[in-house]
């Protein structure tokens, strides 16, 4: 099912992708086009959304941590 899907989705991005840039295409290559750029930019997409979640969960984490020594010397050490 992924492949059907992936020829769906790549030849409808293919013919926006096309009209968008105006560019005048036969059928077959249209939906080539739009399956070669959705692998392209599917795999681009999920190499910086595995950076970018341990990025983000980095971050949450640092985040986290100056929450709670906010808490801590507002809170248990102002006492």
């Amino acid at each position: 099912m992924p492949i059907i899907g992936l020829i769906i989705l790549g030849a409808a991005a293919g013919f926006i992708a096309t009209r968008l840039m105006k560019t005048d295409t036969d059928l077959i290559t249209t939906i080539v086009i739009g399956i070669l750029g959705a692998l392209a930019a599917g795999t681009v997409l999920r190499v910086l959304l595995a950076l970018t979640g341990w990025a983000a969960g980095f971050v949450g984490a640092v985040l986290g941590a100056m929450a709670l020594i906010w808490l801590w010397q507002t809170y248990v050490r102002g006492r």
